[in-house]
């Protein structure tokens, strides 16, 4: 026979530890609820995968949109490793849909036979005015779609799409002149401050 006093019981017979379990649960699953920080959630926040830095450097951006892709299981999982290349990539318009093609998405490490092909076209998600105001201004001008960034947006992958006009050569040497130019007035400035 096991003694009262180490089964729990108490003198009248019955079992005190289901009482005091029951009491002291609720209060860790709140004290576990309070130490919970909003921004602790897994996909929060914007997290950027890739980025296209010369395109601001070869394009004049006019208008900027963000937008959703469509991908596959392996893609998503290479992309939160971050193997991604925004570097050739272009999107077109094909039968009133904008695709992105010669984005670079690595194949997954982990991945079968059921893994991606890097260099596929994958569609982007726009609403439908969207798309025929993009239609309309591409076909007036002369105008492109640039990917500008690739990135996490609360879980979901987003695009930054930009809808820009090439520079020529000389546009972009005044580019850089009016760069180098802001610079060197930043930097004469922060002599004069020192008093150098």
């Amino acid at each position: 026979r096991i003694p009262d006093h180490v089964r729990g019981r108490g003198g009248d017979g019955r079992d005190h530890r289901v009482r005091d379990a029951a009491v002291v649960r609720p209060g860790l699953a709140v004290s576990k609820k309070a130490a919970k920080k909003p921004g602790d959630e897994k996909g929060s926040g914007k997290r950027v995968i890739a980025s296209n830095r010369k395109a601001r450097h070869n394009y004049s951006v006019l208008e900027v949109f963000e937008c959703g892709v469509v991908l596959t299981g392996t893609e998503v999982k290479s992309l939160r490793d971050g193997a991604a290349s925004l570097a050739d990539a272009f999107a077109t318009v094909d039968d009133g849909e904008i695709w992105l093609r010669n984005l670079h998405i690595a194949e997954y490490h982990h991945g079968t036979w059921t893994n991606h092909a890097p260099r596929r076209n994958r569609k982007l998600l726009l609403h439908r005015r969207q798309i025929d105001l993009l239609v309309g201004k591409i076909r007036d001008g002369n105008l492109t779609l640039v990917p500008l960034s690739m990135y996490f947006l609360d879980g979901k992958v987003k695009v930054e799409l930009a809808l820009a006009r090439g520079k020529q050569a000389h546009d972009k040497r005044q580019d850089i002149a009016k760069r180098d130019a802001a610079r060197e007035v930043v930097r004469e400035l922060g002599r004069r401050a020192k008093g150098m």
